[in-house]
């Protein structure tokens, strides 16, 4: 909004110098302009992350096997995405060594589905989501190395607290112990993502981006359903029932409909509120599983101890990020 006031002509404050005398209206109009975009980005923004918050829940729902309920989730959403942008004319071509290495990182975006739904089957949607919140700080611990940047000893430190916290979530759940241990993989996973992401992000549109790494994270995963066929026993299912409804409500509006709501909420507010709402994401979900479906009488009163080491962590590291900013 401002910029395009600035290109019109106009200073950040309209009311003031657009004509020689104060003239409150247009001052009036400015800000209500500004801050109904700004309120209606935000609102795009929470409703995006209570949506990602409410996938633990719908994969708790399906009763599908992990991969196999990534499996169908990739291909109703690469499907559907297909035949929008087709539709729209932005189904634009990328040179095939691009698309590669976009489809490398959607195959491992799918992994990470893959050991996030799996956490939930194995313990539950709190355990996951809690494991998944550490993701910020295993970025701190992970992209020095990937993009041969110096360590923050600061970062380390608060790395270090939120595997404190693991840990006493870990010993006083030992029944959840595998979820617990495969839900940090899903976190590695998604750090990985998001480092190689920022190697493509400038040079190629969102729409490109989401398009070709869903459909290669399909494309990869459907490679690699012999081996988990072979490894972890999960034959080629296909849904029943409500599953069918669950599966669709997961690709449409919590894939879907999300991404289209970040993107333009992006274009309002600044890269860090985005970052900052996102750690909301964790609580939503964990709310919503005690809500729905009573995990609160899962875990033990450690499991508040450790999270809450957790917490302090990603509220100290965001407050680093925000003096940064």
């Amino acid at each position: 909004m401002t910029n395009r006031i600035i290109a019109a002509g106009y200073i950040k404050f309209p009311c003031v110098f657009t004509v020689s005398r104060l003239d409150m209206k247009p001052c009036a109009r400015w800000f209500f302009r500004f801050f109904a975009a700004m309120k209606k980005a935000m609102l795009q923004m929470h409703a995006a992350v209570f949506l990602w918050g409410f996938t633990g829940v719908l994969g708790r729902a399906i009763t599908l096997h992990s991969t196999m309920l990534v499996w169908w989730r990739l291909l109703i959403t690469a499907i559907s995405l297909w035949v929008l942008y087709l539709a729209q004319g932005k189904s634009r071509r990328i040179n095939p060594k691009a698309g590669l290495q976009i489809a490398l990182i959607g195959t491992i975006l799918a992994l990470h589905w893959v050991c996030f739904y799996a956490s939930i089957k194995l313990a539950n949607v709190t355990i996951a989501l809690t494991c998944l919140s550490t993701t910020a700080l295993l970025a701190s611990l992970i992209e020095p190395l990937i993009l041969k940047k110096p360590f923050d000893r600061v970062e380390i430190f608060l790395g270090l607290f939120a595997v404190a916290g693991i840990i006493i979530i870990y010993y006083n759940h030992l029944q959840f112990s595998v979820g617990i241990i495969v839900g940090l993989a899903a976190a590695v996973f998604t750090v990985l993502v998001s480092v190689l992401n920022k190697k493509i992000v400038d040079t190629y549109q969102p729409e490109q981006i989401t398009l070709y790494q869903l459909s290669g994270g399909f494309v990869g995963l459907t490679v690699l359903l012999p081996l988990f066929q072979t490894f972890f026993g999960e034959n080629f299912v296909a849904p029943a029932g409500w599953d069918w409804l669950w599966l669709f409500l997961l690709s449409w509006v919590c894939t879907i409909l999300t991404f289209f709501l970040y993107i333009r909420a992006l274009k309002k507010i600044s890269a860090f509120t985005a970052n900052l709402v996102l750690t909301l994401e964790p609580v939503y979900g964990i709310i919503l599983a005690f809500i729905l479906y009573h995990e609160n009488r899962e875990v033990s009163r450690w499991f508040y101890v450790g999270f809450a080491l957790i917490s302090v962590a990603v509220v100290v590291h965001t407050r680093r990020l925000l003096k940064r900013s």
